[in-house]
């Protein structure tokens, strides 16, 4: 969100709070309440398949991940902003999530003020991460401040509008469901606090029925959990990925594309999946009650009403339905690191010259003398933060580390990291041609995609 938006934003928000300082005993302490009392729309980006919104919290303007994954708010970064945020109340303890490192730390302050659109909570407990390399904005390319979920879906009815990037809380006594046709209804279950919603896969011509959380925090299509008691076995095509990073560390596992998925009435054909290793997965708590979770790249392919109240959801296709689904095919994950400086040139004219050279006066003309100038530029420094062994990139000799700094001949400082990823998602055979900075000194590269769930070949 442009720095005016957020301006404007706290201003608003600013008169608010006065205006609450009178009226504190109208809010219910450690829920949210509605300014207006029925319904607050709130405008987000979708980046990645990934909600951010706009919260502010304790006054301060920040841009917060929609996750239904997670049971509590969760702020990264700590350091940078506890001056700011005037976090008090704190102490020390330790989260465990997805990864195969240990449980970090964290500090847990009690009594913060949050607002998101005209939504309200003026006793919300926080949960601050100490280690400052936990942070979604280097991945992202727009800062990430934190995550939250839970504590804004038990308090409303939430409709998720991907398709005109918006969400709207909607409070329950006076929400009356008005649904179409076009929407499907279905029961949710919880664990931990988690949605979970029941649906059909198809994998190695065996149509098995799983259980998923659904998480607007994940940016994958589904991920599965291996699972030979139920049939939920690896399709024959699969290969060995980096498939992202939870708060306990990198997960790893296979990549593969399920024959279809079906939710409710509603069904989608070579659809990307992810199996997690155990190793990333097994400190986390998971329940026999789950068998994966159901991930941004099929979720934002509908329009999602959510009511955990009354333990269900309604959905019904969008415009994006009909995406194709795509992965990476050239084993490079990029991500933002500081910036860099970058010389560029500009020509300018430094006047105009009479040409006298022909006989024929008429024939006369100007010519114009160009100069040139230099000035230097401060662009965000693109690196290469996973690269999978085997991978397109990796035979051609790329590494971790490197700075990328134009893809095809498209310098890098004028695109958004998700731009310049999005050519690695190109067809079969695309020649990608890289030029990177290693160690002071600028390399070339070239090599072409090649699609690992197809039958063997060659790079």
């Amino acid at each position: 969100m442009a720095l005016t938006t957020f301006v404007m934003l706290f201003n608003k928000y600013l008169s608010i709070l006065l205006f609450m300082s009178f009226t504190m005993s109208v809010f219910a302490q450690g829920n949210f309440e509605l300014q207006n009392g029925k319904s607050s729309k709130i405008h987000f980006k979708l980046v990645n398949n990934l909600i951010v919104i706009p919260v502010t919290i304790n006054g301060v303007s920040l841009s917060f991940l929609l996750d239904t994954g997670v049971s509590r708010p969760i702020i990264f970064n700590f350091y940078n902003l506890k001056d700011k945020l005037s976090i008090h109340k704190t102490e020390l303890i330790h989260i465990q999530g997805l990864g195969n490192d240990e449980p970090i730390e964290a500090l847990k302050s009690t009594k913060n003020t949050i607002i998101i659109g005209e939504a309200v909570n003026l006793n919300q407990n926080l949960f601050a991460i100490i280690d400052a390399a936990i942070n979604f904005t280097p991945s992202l390319g727009i800062p990430v401040h934190g995550i939250i979920g839970y504590d804004i879906f038990k308090d409303f009815v939430v409709e998720v509008n991907y398709s005109r990037n918006f969400i709207k809380l909607y409070n329950p006594q006076f929400y009356a469901p008005k649904f179409s046709k076009k929407w499907c209804k279905s029961n949710l279950m919880f664990y931990k606090k988690k949605p979970i919603i029941k649906a059909l896969v198809t994998t190695n011509k065996k149509e098995v029925p799983v259980n998923l959380l659904i998480d607007t925090g994940g940016s994958d299509g589904l991920w599965l959990f291996e699972d030979s008691t139920n049939s939920l076995s690896l399709p024959e095509n699969t290969y060995d990925d980096f498939l992202g990073k939870g708060l306990s560390g990198t997960i790893f596992g296979k990549r593969a594309v399920l024959e279809s998925f079906r939710l409710k009435d509603y069904e989608l054909k070579k659809v990307n999946v992810a199996f997690p290793d155990s190793s990333s997965i097994q400190k986390t708590s998971l329940h026999s009650l789950r068998n994966g979770s159901l991930l941004g790249n099929v979720l934002h392919r509908f329009n999602w009403v959510f009511n955990y109240n009354s333990k269900w959801v309604a959905f019904k296709k969008n415009k994006n339905f009909k995406k194709p689904f795509k992965y990476n095919k050239s084993g490079i994950v990029m991500q933002y690191a500081g910036v860099r400086l970058v010389k560029k040139r500009t020509k300018i004219p430094s006047g105009i010259l009479e040409d006298t050279s022909s006989l024929n006066d008429a024939q006369n003309s100007n010519t114009i003398n160009f100069s040139y100038t230099y000035k230097f530029e401060v662009v965000p420094a693109l690196v290469i933060s996973e690269l999978r062994p085997g991978s397109p990139a990796f035979n051609a000799g790329l590494e971790i580390g490197d700075v990328v700094v134009s893809i095809n001949n498209q310098n890098l400082g004028s695109l958004t990291l998700q731009k310049s990823i999005d050519q690695f998602y190109g067809k079969d055979g695309k020649l990608i041609e890289m030029t990177i900075e290693r160690a002071g000194v600028f390399r070339n590269y070239q090599f072409r995609l090649r699609d690992l769930l197809q039958k063997k070949s060659t790079d």
